[in-house]
């Protein structure tokens, strides 16, 4: 799995002028899902992604994680990020998971992830509009 992380003042996701998802302080996660991940693979990136320490401590130092600070996640399906771009000016996907599979590991994810943490969720496949206020601006990319 391959996954960004941004923390966030808050996050939003509309699909077809509807609000599907929104989050206050927390983490938006743009997650990836390839061909070789399986239930381990979402295992690791969710321990990841809730104890990532990307929010600050009282000396403002990035020593606190999404369940020290009690924060909420978005989870937005996000298969460009599995695609191959090592050649020519045009992405290919089939780095990417088939959508059966991303979309089983997807809802996987999400599931293991609200029995920790209060978690809101795009809508797997659709056109998304994602807006979010990054903090600080805070982003890193992780893989499992």
């Amino acid at each position: 799995m391959i996954g960004v992380i941004q923390r966030v003042s808050h996050a939003s996701v509309v699909v077809e002028g509807e609000t599907v998802g929104a989050i206050e302080q927390g983490i938006l996660l743009l997650l990836g899902v390839q061909p070789e991940d399986d239930e381990q693979a979402a295992e690791r990136m969710l321990h990841k992604v809730l104890n990532y320490r990307i929010f600050g401590d009282e000396e403002g130092r990035m020593n606190r994680s999404l369940l020290d600070i009690g924060g909420e996640l978005l989870v937005v399906s996000q298969f460009t990020l599995a695609a191959d771009t090592r050649k020519g000016l045009r992405p290919g996907f089939s780095t990417a998971a088939k959508p059966d599979l991303a979309e089983r590991l997807y809802d996987y994810f999400s599931a293991e992830a609200a029995k920790q943490v209060t978690v809101a969720n795009g809508r797997f496949g659709a056109d998304m509009k994602v807006s979010l206020l990054n903090d600080g601006p805070v982003t890193f990319l992780v893989n499992t």
